[in-house]
């Protein structure tokens, strides 16, 4: 599972990119938690959250059933 996600963020970086900030992979763990950090703009946005929970979390958990939650690290 974890090089299907690291594919699917692929496909949300540009959108981040396009605002000066990125994410990055950190790890998946058994339950379907993915970690993750944001980094450059996104990493002290004040929306950061909004974007972690209703951008990244909603399209991986539509990409790869498997994904339980995102959280921030």
């Amino acid at each position: 599972m974890e090089e299907q996600v690291k594919n699917a963020l692929e496909n949300v970086r540009p959108s981040l990119q396009a605002d000066g900030g990125d994410v990055e992979f950190v790890s998946v763990d058994d339950k379907g938690v993915v970690s993750v950090k944001l980094t450059g703009a996104c990493g002290h946005c004040p929306m950061s959250q909004m974007t972690l929970k209703m951008g990244i979390e909603s399209y991986l958990k539509k990409e790869i059933p498997q994904v339980t939650a995102v959280v921030g690290v």
